[in-house]
This record gives C-alpha cells, structure tokens and sequence, in this order.
C-alpha cells in the first residue's frame, strides 16, 4: 500500500480485527477521528489513522481508560509515562488479587465459617504498619518486662511479608496473624518466654559465681559461656533417639535421660513439666509459618524431641 492508501470503516475494522460498530465509536469520540470524507460523505482513514487504531487497540488491551488513551495518541502525554503508571496500578491490583486468592483458597481448604472468612480477608489485608503494630503487641506481651537483651530475639519472631508474596507466604500470614490473637497461645509463650529468661539470669549467676574457667594456675582462659536452654538441649540429644525409633518407655532411653537431667541440673519432674511447657506445638507451628512468611530455610521443630523426653522422664 501507498501513502495515498485510503481505508472506509469496514476496511479498518477487517485490517485490525474490531467491528465496525467499535472503529465507529473510536471515530465519533474523536480518538481516531476520519482523514477526508468520499463525494458520498462516507468517512475515509488513511495509514497515520490506522496506526493511530491500532495504537488504541493495544492500550485498550492493556486496560487503559479513554481519557489517558486520548492523551497518549493526541501527544499530551508520553507513552512511557502512562506505561510506568499503569504498570504500578496493575501491580497493586495483582497484589489485592492474590489476597483475594490466598484467602479464598484458605476458606475452601480450611471449611471455614462465614465468620472466620471475613477475618482472614482482614488479616490479609492488614497494611505493613498494622501488621507491625499486630506482632508487636504479640510480643511485648511474650517478652515485656522479661529483663534486657530480648530485642533481638523479638526482631528474629517478626514476619516480613514481602511486597510481592506468594500465595504460600499470604496463607502463611492469616494463620501466624491467627495465632498471634489467640489469648491462649500466648499465655503458653508467656511461660516459654519466663522460663528462658529464668535460665539467662541463672546462667549469667553462675558465670559471675565462677568467674568463668581457669587453668591449672588458677588463670582465666575464657569468659563463660552461657549454657543453651533445657528445650535445645532436649532437641539435640534427643535426635538419634528419634531417628532410631526407639520408645522412651524403654530402658534404652535411660542413657538419654541421664544425659539431659546431668546437663541441665535440674530435677526429672521439674524438667518433664518445662519440656512439656516448651513444647506446645504451636510454636513450632509459628516458627514454621515465620521462616514461609520471611523465605527461610525450615526450622528443625522442637515438639517431638520434648514431647518423648516429657515421656521418658516421667
């Protein structure tokens, strides 16, 4: 075709696969307006026109609105402008989308109620400062007046979720936020949270007692280190316990027991009553949420290892 090509209606819509019934609208809202009028008043549109309607096709199709489609093809605005907002506006309706979806496929999975779909919906659409101001109150009422040095424990608790989560990451976060509100939940991590500050102020107690340990000349070789909590331990040595299969009812658990009752110091029933404390398995459910939530590597959970010493000690 020529620069003199001239197309009707009819040519411009099979030229670009729109009916007729559209290029006539594009031509009477003026976005396309025609090139030159036949002797018979019939509207003609030359090859600038019918780039122009394909330009409008494109954005259309992309979801812009007239008004910013008049703007762009009359020069008003520029093109990569209108691209760069339209692309943030998409992004935050992909984000409300999957929400939306995450939520949605929560309720199905879960069989919940009308009522507790509508607060998975709030959770989920909590801004970053709200979710902020969630856990927070979450943890200060775990922590709070626990003594110095949980700040950076409280910072490891805290979830992140990103900007662009996954739908794992939004599910992950309704259910950590739903056990962050549960009274009973934290009135467990409210005990954990004790007895480990209990076994900080005993550690540092026996560090400043001993002063740490000396050679045969009496001479400090090195600051004290702090023994890990009785849970830690549990986990550990409980492991290959585990990994075997073996019953803790049995007499090959003794050696186990031993072990851990010479490690921590205390006393089998005060320790069996701690493990079964620290064992809560919701914990180990919000660590596993926490490391989806925040992408990191899946935590080694603390419940089995307590639960078959609380067994084995008793």
């Amino acid at each position: 075709m020529d620069g003199d090509t001239l197309y009707s209606i009819g040519d411009l819509a099979r030229r670009t696969g729109l009916t007729v019934k559209t290029v006539r609208f594009y031509s009477d809202a003026g976005i396309v307006p025609p090139t030159c009028r036949s002797p018979a008043g019939y509207r003609l549109y030359d090859l600038a026109a019918a780039a122009r309607l394909d330009l409008v096709r494109t954005l259309r199709d992309l979801g812009l609105d007239l008004p910013t489609i008049r703007k762009v093809v009359d020069r008003e605005t520029s093109l990569p402008q209108v691209a760069a907002a339209h692309a943030e506006a998409l992004a935050a309706q992909i984000r409300t989308l999957r929400l939306r979806r995450a939520v949605l496929t929560a309720v199905a999975r879960r069989g919940s109620t009308p009522e507790e779909m509508e607060l998975m919906h709030e959770l989920a659409r909590l801004s970053e400062n709200e979710r902020h101001r969630l856990i927070g109150d979450f943890l200060a009422e775990t922590f709070g007046g626990l003594g110095d040095g949980f700040a950076g424990v409280m910072t490891s608790l805290t979830p992140e979720l990103p900007d662009d989560p996954s739908d794992e990451q939004v599910e992950a976060w309704i259910e950590l936020a739903e056990l962050s509100r549960d009274p009973a939940f934290r009135a467990a991590m409210r005990r954990i949270a004790s007895d480990h500050a209990a076994d900080r102020r005993a550690g540092r107690a026996k560090g400043r007692a001993g002063g740490g340990a000396r050679d045969s000349a009496g001479d400090r070789v090195r600051e004290p280190v702090l023994r890990p909590g009785p849970a830690a331990m549990a986990r550990d040595l409980a492991a290959p316990a585990l990994a075997a299969g073996l019953d803790p009812a049995s007499p090959e658990a003794e050696p186990y027991v031993a072990a851990l009752v010479t490690a921590t110091g205390e006393e089998r029933e005060a320790l069996a009553t701690r493990l079964e404390t620290a064992g809560d398995p919701r914990w180990d459910r919000y660590v596993h949420l926490l490391a989806v939530i925040n992408a990191w590597p899946p935590p080694r959970p603390l419940a089995p290892a307590l639960a078959w010493f609380t067994e084995a000690l008793r």
